[in-house]
């Protein structure tokens, strides 16, 4: 780290702390030279992985985006404002988890269906109305079919 009055290029760090819900590290360093004391601030770049569209093309990531479709879904569903920035997390964590430098965008599509699915049921069959392009009642009946039968499944008897 250079100092900031000098330029040198030997600093000490004489103090660190975490700071923003321990997402940044707070660090006051002191100028070897010229004995200056300045602080820095330390957070994790991660970069997000490209999305690969269903026609090919390719896109960053935009958080805003999916925000905007989960908040449509969600529109007027009893679903708190942490529970929806838990969901965006989780599915930030897992695009970057993949470890790769692009996702196809249904792989993403489905992750997120998979969180909504946690939320709210009938915010998850909007975002999948949409999503997967239902076509009439039939389709939005199978799906919802589906669903009640998850929900259905009995429990595995620990009786012999």
């Amino acid at each position: 780290m250079h100092c900031p009055f000098c330029s040198a290029e030997e600093t000490k760090v004489i103090d660190s702390r975490l700071v923003a819900e321990g997402d940044q590290v707070r660090r006051r360093r002191e100028c070897l030279a010229c004995h200056e004391r300045f602080t820095t601030y330390e957070i994790a770049e991660l970069v997000m992985p490209r999305i690969i569209k269903q026609d090919g093309t390719r896109e960053p990531f935009d958080e805003a985006k999916m925000r905007a479709g989960l908040q449509r879904a969600l529109e007027k569903r009893p679903v708190s404002v942490e529970s929806i920035e838990t969901a965006i997390a989780n599915i930030k964590h897992f695009l970057q988890a993949t470890g790769e430098r692009e996702v196809r965008s249904r792989r993403l599509g489905e992750k997120v269906m998979d969180e909504l699915r946690e939320l709210d049921e009938v915010a998850y069959v909007r975002f999948a109305s949409v999503y997967r392009s239902f076509k009439d009642l039939h389709e939005f009946r199978q799906e919802i079919d589906r669903l009640e039968g998850q929900e259905r499944e009995p429990e595995p008897s620990s009786q012999p």
